[in-house]
């Protein structure tokens, strides 16, 4: 273009420009129009980014593994504790000068060394006091009275009967192959074991002197253990533990069960399914609806009815107190008495004097 035709252009654009009426609020219309796309801009942007920080994050937060949640703590169980017994005080060195009372109320009516011979402590009722004898081989109180049947060894036939009351004994022939006497539960009548090579059986005495010999035949099943009949809690039949055993390849002690007997003509009456004997008339409940037994391995507690074991026991030499209470010497240690509930647990514990220790003890009621 020439520089002629420049001018003339300039020159027009001039004119027209003075001519022209400005337009008041164009200003102000240009910066809010500036203002918006400003603004237009930062949105569109801040969700551009938004959305590019969501697309880059998601996957990671879609991948990443669910966190473990920690390990839960079971709950810790709580601890019941056992309760200790309570220990009583060893009687001191008079204890001779009153009946030695044990839990339950029940008193040491003898005390001889082992094996039933030899020196020993009688509890006088009477007088409310002990006194010692070496008089007798064997010293057996009644459970009640002043009766104590005695023995002695070079009268191996004969059985004694001392009164604590009176201090005579008189003396009665019961037999050959004798086992020691139990007491009837009401200390009126002696029962005896007697094994002679022509007959098994037992006799009964009376404290008058009057005598029953009731031999015993083939029960079906040979007897356990020590072959020894035991009284009936009521006095009225006796009892003999049978084996399942009927060959010596056995033991003899897995019982068959409880034979019962007649005292007054030695006839069996029924068997009482049981796995494993009584020590005597004091094993049975009051109610009769339990029995301890010496089970083929340890003292069993058994429901008579069913001969279910209810659980096993420290000892079967016990006596029941209440219907949920026994009493027992422990069977190790110092020989302590314990009472105790149907489950061995131990309430109350009775240690004896130390000069009894080592002795065998005879209990009954106070």
């Amino acid at each position: 273009m020439s520089t002629s035709l420049d001018e003339t252009l300039r020159r027009a654009v001039r004119e027209l420009a003075d001519g022209a009426a400005p337009a008041p609020d164009l200003a102000l219309r240009a910066i809010g129009q500036g203002r918006r796309l400003r603004r237009r801009r930062r949105v569109t942007a801040t969700a551009a980014a938004l959305v590019a920080v969501v697309a880059v994050t998601l996957p990671f937060v879609l991948l990443r593994p669910h966190a473990t949640p920690p390990p839960t703590t079971p709950p810790t169980p709580a601890v019941t504790a056992t309760p200790s017994p309570v220990l009583r005080a060893e009687p001191g060195a008079d204890w001779v000068e009153r009946p030695l009372v044990l839990p339950g109320e029940w008193v040491v009516t003898r005390a001889q060394v082992m094996g039933g011979s030899g020196s020993g402590f009688l509890l006088d009722r009477g007088r409310g006091r002990y006194f010692a004898t070496d008089k007798y081989d064997g010293i057996y109180p009644a459970p009640t009275g002043s009766l104590v049947a005695v023995r002695d060894d070079d009268r191996p036939r004969d059985i004694g009967l001392f009164d604590l009351a009176g201090g005579k004994t008189r003396w009665y022939e019961v037999g050959r192959a004798l086992s020691v006497p139990r007491w009837s539960p009401d200390g009126r009548r002696l029962l005896f074991t007697t094994s002679q090579v022509d007959h098994f059986g037992f006799i009964v005495l009376d404290r008058d002197g009057r005598k029953k010999t009731h031999p015993v035949g083939l029960l079906g099943w040979p007897c356990a253990d020590a072959c020894e009949f035991t009284w009936m809690p009521d006095g009225r039949a006796v009892a003999l533990t049978l084996s399942r055993q009927k060959s010596e390849a056995w033991p003899r002690d897995l019982a068959k069960g409880v034979q019962l007997l007649s005292v007054d003509d030695g006839r069996p009456t029924r068997l009482i399914d049981l796995p494993g004997g009584p020590v005597g008339p004091d094993a049975w409940s009051p109610d009769g609806t339990l029995v301890v037994v010496q089970g083929h391995r340890e003292p069993l507690l058994v429901e008579t009815a069913t001969g279910r074991v209810v659980n096993p026991l420290p000892s079967a030499d016990v006596v029941w107190v209440t219907g949920d209470r026994l009493l027992y010497r422990r069977p190790f240690g110092a020989g302590d008495f314990v009472l105790a509930d149907t489950t061995g647990r131990e309430l109350v514990r009775q240690p004896l004097p130390r000069q009894l220790v080592d002795f065998e003890v005879t209990i009954a009621p106070h």
